[in-house]
């Protein structure tokens, strides 16, 4: 099994940042997904959180990422680590590293479009949590900071 880490990176408007992925991703090129890759040995899995969306989008958390689920998906020979956290980034501060785009979707737009395995029930999951509610509403409160 390949372990997986993706982030749910919510900004100040509650929008969620996702990946679409071009035609030369080695597994489901040209849809959608969220920020995240392959644990590496020696890493945990929030390290490789933090490490893919630092290495497609130059984007840091603003806190400590926290696990949201985990999904084992043995028809993909794939476990993925969905984790979460804020960010008072703009969609400007978006430098993409990897895939055909890297765009904050407002929360009501993200659903709907083709994704990768599994992503598309754990992001509903997500939208609808208390966990993703309570980042909507920190951000509305909190001030600019830099999200690089």
């Amino acid at each position: 099994m390949i372990h997986i880490a993706c982030t749910f990176l919510v900004d100040r408007s509650g929008a969620l940042l996702l990946q679409l992925r071009d035609d030369k991703a080695p597994y489901h090129p040209n849809v959608w997904g969220l920020p995240g890759g392959a644990i590496e040995d020696g890493e945990t899995a929030e390290e490789a959180a933090v490490r893919e969306l630092w290495e497609e989008t130059r984007l840091r958390p603003e806190a400590p990422l926290r696990l949201f689920a985990r999904q084992e998906l043995p028809e993909e020979g794939r476990v993925k680590n969905y984790f979460y956290g804020a960010t008072t980034a703009t969609q400007d501060d978006v430098v993409l590293g990897e895939g055909a785009a890297m765009l904050f979707i407002p929360a009501p737009e993200v659903l709907g479009r083709p994704f990768t395995p599994g992503s598309a029930e754990i992001i509903e999951r997500f939208l609808a949590s208390p966990e993703c509610i309570a980042i909507s509403a920190s951000q509305v409160d909190s001030p600019k900071s830099d999200g690089r």
